[in-house]
């Protein structure tokens, strides 16, 4: 089967660049017998840096290129010059991308804005040149320090779609029919269940000029928490959904049961999702009369707003654009308040080496770096992480 070209979760090992080590050098000129130390400091290993970037909507791009190096920083050299910084290595990833330790599941750092810049691994600070270490008893240092040592960690980077409003509901709800009709988007539609089976954005035009953004997430069933169906894999992207639309067809069975189930399903997730504001549409109503309608309506969930939809012969969906305006625009809906609470919980460890699985991310990415400086002795001079700061003043 051929692989999707939407990816949202990869594994990854980064390592940042070492520093690089203070010269030791001495001044000899001419006429100048005794010119004392002149060894500079070495250069800053480079960082490895999140970039947010709005034209990549998944990390596909990432997928093929599993180890992330940055440059080590340049030795010193004589007449205190310093070393080179070494490259920092950035990696433009999807807004909405989150960041665990793939050892601990611990969270590490989010990026949601276009531009934003967050540094993953921070490089080795480069080692001081012998001429710091002069004094009126020690005119002639012959050590220097050595740089920083480089730091690394394999990481797992897990896309969370930002949207305005996500579409939430059972498989052949009409998410991907409802999407079509109010955005361009081009999802696929059968009558069969699963046939989205990932998500899609679309824009949705507004009065006067204005937009939201709509996102279609793949069915849920229940026990969707629990790994059933397409399991975990699209409920975090519901996470950052500022407003829930759940969908449920006119012609269920019992409307309010399978509203409820869908809620005990991002309760199991996540209970934090429950904050959120909900919007409840009927859909495939264009079989129903008024009066049907009015037979269904006493039947609904009291504590949510619902309207009567048909994607198909266009009822009701201004109703249902105003509705969700209305709601966006609320001070409790808005994005930038759901994401601190939403993005900072830390992986669940019971169940991260079976998603690693699932996802085909379950491969060992270690990297063994060997370098011919790293075998030399580099303890001729001992210090403290104290001594940075005493010795950079």
């Amino acid at each position: 089967m051929a692989e999707s070209n939407f990816v949202d979760y990869v594994k990854i090992y980064c390592r940042s660049g070492k520093g690089g080590r203070g010269s030791t050098h001495m001044r000899r000129e001419k006429y100048i017998p005794n010119g004392g130390p002149d060894g500079g400091d070495g250069g800053r290993g480079g960082h490895v840096i999140l970039r947010g970037n709005r034209n990549y909507w998944t990390l596909l791009h990432l997928r093929y290129d599993r180890h992330i190096m940055a440059g080590h920083g340049e030795s010193g050299s004589k007449n205190r010059s310093f070393g080179k910084d070494g490259e920092d290595k950035i990696i433009e990833v999807p807004c909405g991308t989150v960041v665990y330790n793939a050892e601990t599941g611990e969270y590490i750092c989010d990026v949601t804005e276009h531009g934003q810049e967050v540094i993953l691994l921070k490089g080795g600070r480069g080692g001081l040149g012998n001429w710091h270490f002069k004094t009126a008893t020690r005119q002639a240092p012959r050590f220097a320090q050595p740089g920083e040592p480089m730091q690394e960690m394999t990481v797992i980077m897990e896309l969370k779609l930002l949207a305005d409003v996500g579409l939430v509901g059972f498989p052949n709800a009409g998410k991907s029919t409802l999407l079509s009709a109010v955005s361009s988007a081009k999802p696929k539609i059968a009558n069969y269940p699963f046939t989205t089976l990932e998500p899609n954005l679309g824009i949705v035009s507004y009065r006067d000029g204005k937009s939201f953004v709509m996102a279609d997430i793949p069915g849920i069933i229940e026990g969707a928490s629990a790994g059933k169906g397409l399991g975990l894999r699209f409920l975090r992207h519901i996470e950052r959904n500022s407003l829930l639309l759940f969908m449920v067809p006119a012609d269920s069975n019992d409307i309010r049961k399978e509203y409820e189930i869908l809620l005990n399903e991002l309760r199991t997730f996540n209970p934090e999702m429950l904050d959120k504001q909900r919007v409840l549409a009927i859909t495939k109503c264009d079989m129903l009369d008024q009066e049907l309608m009015d037979e269904i309506e006493p039947t609904l969930p009291e504590s949510i707003p619902h309207v009567f939809i048909s994607a198909i012969s266009g009822l009701g969906i201004s109703t249902l654009k105003d509705m969700l305006w209305e709601e966006l625009n609320k001070e409790s809906n808005k994005i930038e308040g759901k994401i601190e609470s939403i993005a900072h919980r830390a992986k669940d460890m019971s169940h991260l080496k079976e998603e690693l699985k699932d996802e085909g991310e379950d491969e060992d990415l270690s990297y063994e770096y060997v370098d011919d400086e790293d075998i030399e002795d580099l303890e001729d001079f001992e210090y403290e992480e104290e001594d940075w700061e005493d010795d950079r003043k």
